[in-house]
């Protein structure tokens, strides 16, 4: 279900997604953003396709020449594995990546767990994975300044954008 309130949405435990600032405007730029239950519910992407795991993206980190021995750390890890999964447009100047991955991460933001609001339009975006525990997703994060991958949990009540992997 959409759900544009901010209140409604931090106490969800159920799946939802939203447009970025709850704007329409943003659908066919950045996509929606979803919550973790709606990441985790096996049918956001088209059959033949799934959100990765973490173990997943760990895979493309390592293919795009992340250090074995980095993989399982968290925070920000790597070179420019980020620069790789970066468009090659849309961040600001100086900040776009080489997108030679063919991953074309654009900086749509998220939605804050805590509060439900819109953070970080046009410098960061954030990619779900799988669950951590009860109450934390994995996630994948790219910022505009940066060339590397963040890579931590968080809430599931947070909005981030997912991108299906084929099986």
């Amino acid at each position: 279900a959409e759900v544009t309130d901010y209140g409604d949405w931090i106490n969800l435990s159920t799946p939802a997604y939203c447009w970025l600032g709850n704007e329409i405007q943003y659908k066919d730029i950045y996509g929606a953003l979803y919550n973790w239950f709606t990441a985790n519910t096996g049918k956001l992407c088209p059959s033949g396709w799934h959100v990765p795991t973490d173990n997943e993206f760990k895979v493309l980190e390592q293919f795009l020449g992340m250090a074995a021995g980095e993989l399982d750390d968290t925070e920000w890890r790597g070179t420019d594995q980020g620069a790789k999964m970066k468009s090659t447009t849309g961040w600001a100047d100086g900040e776009n990546g080489t997108n030679s991955s063919g991953f074309t991460a654009l900086p749509g933001g998220y939605r804050w767990a805590a509060t439900g609001a819109f953070n970080g339009i046009g410098m960061i975006t954030y990619f779900w994975s799988s669950e951590l525990y009860d109450i934390y997703g994995w996630y994948r994060r790219l910022d505009g300044p940066n060339s590397d991958v963040f890579r931590s949990g968080t809430s599931k009540t947070g909005g981030k954008y997912i991108r299906c992997l084929k099986d």
